[in-house]
Parts: C-alpha cells; sequence; structure tokens
C-alpha cells in the first residue's frame, strides 16, 4: 500500500495545511519558533501518529478476533532532546472500554503493540531520504501549490 501526503504553508507564514486522501490538518509553530500556534507542531504529529496507528489497529484486531470495544483513548508522550532536536523516545498508554472479558482485552492489546505498523516503523529506524529540492525566488509563482506530484506507474 503506497501513501503520499502533502502540506503548503500559507503565504508567508510557518502555518501549513497538510493533507492525504481529501483530509486536513494544520501544522505550525509556536510563537516563539516564528509560528502562530494554529495547529500541531511536527513532533506533535510524531506522536500523534503513534497514537492513531494503535487506535486504529486496536478496532481492527478487535473485529478479526470477535471483539466489539466501545472506547479507546490512546496517550503517546515523549520529548525531543539535543542540540539539533532528536526524539528521546515515545511512550504510550492504552486504555480499552469493550464487550467482552478483561483478559480477551488485554491480550488484543499485547498483539496490537506487536504489530502496529508506526510503532514498528519507528522501532525499526524506518529510512527518510530528501529525493528533491527545488527552490524558487521570493517573485516566482509555483506553477501549482505544493511539491510537484509524482506519476504512479
Amino acid at each position: 500500500m503506497n501513501f503520499e501526503v502533502r502540506t503548503d504553508s500559507l503565504a508567508g507564514a510557518a502555518t501549513a495545511v497538510g493533507w492525504a486522501r481529501g483530509h486536513t490538518v494544520i501544522i505550525d509553530r509556536l510563537p516563539e519558533g516564528g509560528g502562530r500556534d494554529l495547529g500541531f507542531n511536527g513532533a506533535e504529529l510524531l506522536h500523534l501518529a503513534v497514537a492513531g496507528c494503535v487506535s486504529n489497529d486496536l478496532f481492527r484486531e478487535a473485529r478479526t478476533m470477535g471483539l466489539e470495544l466501545t472506547r479507546v483513548a490512546i496517550q503517546a508522550s515523549g520529548e525531543f532532546t539535543g542540540t539539533s532536536q532528536v526524539s528521546g523516545g515515545i511512550r504510550y498508554s492504552v486504555e480499552v472500554w469493550g464487550n467482552a472479558p478483561a483478559d480477551a482485552l488485554r491480550a488484543l492489546v499485547e498483539r496490537v503493540d506487536r504489530i502496529a505498523e508506526i510503532p514498528n516503523s519507528l522501532r525499526r529506524g524506518t529510512a527518510v531520504h530528501l529525493s528533491e529540492a527545488r527552490v524558487h525566488r521570493a517573485d516566482e509563482q509555483p506553477a501549482s501549490p505544493g511539491p510537484r506530484r509524482r506519476s504512479r506507474r
């Protein structure tokens, strides 16, 4: 399964809109970092990716195991440290409610912790590569909004 997300900043601002599949999110910096604090910062999005993945996978796996979940709450936390800020790791906690015995719900949580895609990608050190960089003068108008879309063949 291939994925592509895009961001495009508002003119003259650190605030950006991110989107994928017709869904959007606002990305920004705190005012002391030059932003307006109108949305998530990158570190929050990284942690949210872990929490969102675990939540989604709990519902998916519960369904395959014949369990009914009525609510899932995830809290992910961590910190960035150092001169060139790098994540010191992500910790997450899970609360699940469902119409199933507690031991079945506990087994579900343990299964998802082993198989969840985003946590496993981070645990295994997913490579990140800059594939292209184009630079423009401020007075040049972009041909289309955001980075050029790659064709799928």
